[in-house]
């Protein structure tokens, strides 16, 4: 019995690091900003706009993709769309080396985004949900995001260091893309020889006749979007993501306001997106399962924490204060998001989504919470074309404020939904 658990714990886990591996590698395309913005900016010719625009086209193509993975996480295995995803975006990456067009450019990042949203990330966070018991929800999303944190900062800097070896020019930045692109199909191959199949819930009619993958997938995205708690939960990942997106822009903030070299942006930026995921991911799992015993709550604490926080940053004299206070307030800012971005997934099992419609569930939060992208990073680049210098930054940092705003309500009324169901269950 004993040997049986253990096999299973280890089953367990080994599972988990191959889905970090995928979940931490896929996005290094399509986040290309987060380590090179200012080598994008030159080498592909791109405003802050054009930019945002890239990133709205994959937000579009990405909402269509959740709204379609609705029913292909609950009829297809991981084993098969895990690897199609990473392997579709590594080969998406070494045609985007070849610097095309504007848009070639936006046709890439649309590519990418059927890769990744569709066939990956909504099967990424069924598994993940899958792995865990009740009461581990926070850690095993808090693990995977740190998970994640650790790859991505690994291959990042890796990334960056190509770069920078080959003088930080075109020639280095086209490397840096062919070495994520090559990394992400290495990664995809590994994914398909070590994932297992899922286990597929049957379903009998009244006649005890089994009833087809097909329509068991129907039923269970049906089932999902007529879950009214569910939109709530999602709305709550919404306004996270929103308040995320606008980190992006304490890259070219620290640059333009602070005059940060371009070379130490590109090393903030990795420490930013992805470092902060490895303190984050378990801080925010820890104390939503043990400090507050509930990721709502302590989504709620963390969104009233960040509009306090950036209140403060806004109102600081920041054209006379030292880069390295804005760096340490910057990322001080970017761990409170990182918390939440941890666990904003794992409130779907404290509304109690049942194990059938998982893939179709994790489908419709990602559908909601990641629509910021069709319009968030637009909205913010922007405001910074049009609004250049310290006025501008600080319009982006109140929206920011009132997205956090947004959410702090959204997640108060969350936890009153599932108080409230608890307390039916105990009665």
């Amino acid at each position: 019995m004993f040997i049986e658990v253990a096999k299973t714990q280890v089953k367990k886990w080994f599972t988990l690091c191959i889905l970090i591996l995928g979940g931490g590698t896929i996005y290094k395309l399509s986040s290309l900003k987060d380590a090179f913005y200012i080598p994008m900016q030159k080498y592909f010719h791109l405003s802050h706009t054009q930019i945002g625009l890239a990133i709205s086209v994959y937000a579009i193509v990405q909402a269509i993709g959740y709204a379609a993975s609705i029913y292909i996480a609950g009829r297809f295995s991981k084993r098969t769309l895990i690897p199609i995803g990473l392997v579709g975006v590594g080969v998406t990456g070494i045609y985007l080396s070849t610097f095309p067009g504007y848009y070639g450019i936006l046709a890439s990042w649309g590519v990418m985004a059927l890769f990744t949203e569709t066939a990956f990330w909504p099967v990424l966070i069924k598994s993940v949900k899958l792995l865990g018991e009740s009461d581990q929800q926070g850690r095993m999303f808090g693990f995977l995001e740190g998970g994640r944190g650790i790859v991505d900062t690994i291959v990042a800097f890796s990334a960056l260091g190509i770069f920078i070896w080959l003088g930080s020019k075109s020639l280095g930045f086209r490397a840096a893309i062919l070495f994520f692109a090559l990394i992400i199909i290495i990664v995809g191959i590994i994914s398909y020889f070590f994932l297992e199949d899922d286990i597929i819930f049957q379903t009998f009619d009244k006649g005890g006749e089994e009833i087809t993958k097909n329509k068991v997938a129907l039923k269970g995205a049906i089932q999902a979007i007529k879950n009214p708690i569910l939109w709530f939960a999602s709305f709550t990942i919404f306004c996270v993501y929103t308040v995320y997106a606008g980190l992006t822009y304490f890259i070219p903030f620290l640059k333009e306001i602070y005059g940060m070299p371009v070379a130490l942006v590109g090393v903030y930026g990795i420490i930013n997106q992805y470092g902060l995921k490895i303190i984050g991911g378990p801080i925010g799992g820890f104390l939503a399962d043990k400090k507050f015993k509930s990721a709502t709550k302590y989504l709620r604490f963390a969104f009233l924490l960040s509009i306090i926080a950036m209140a403060i940053f806004i109102m600081l004299p920041h054209s006379k204060m030292n880069v390295y206070i804005g760096v340490i307030t910057t990322l001080g800012f970017g761990a409170i998001v990182f918390t939440q971005r941890a666990v904003f997934f794992a409130p779907l099992d404290e509304i109690d989504i049942p194990k059938e419609i998982s893939g179709a569930a994790a489908s419709v939060a990602c559908l909601v919470g990641y629509a910021p992208q069709i319009f968030a990073f637009t909205m913010y680049g922007y405001i910074l074309d049009h609004k250049p210098g310290i006025a501008g930054y600080r319009y982006v940092f109140l929206i920011m404020i009132a997205f956090a705003g947004m959410g702090f309500i959204i997640s108060n009324h969350l936890v009153k939904i599932v108080n409230k169901k608890k307390h039916n269950i105990q009665n």
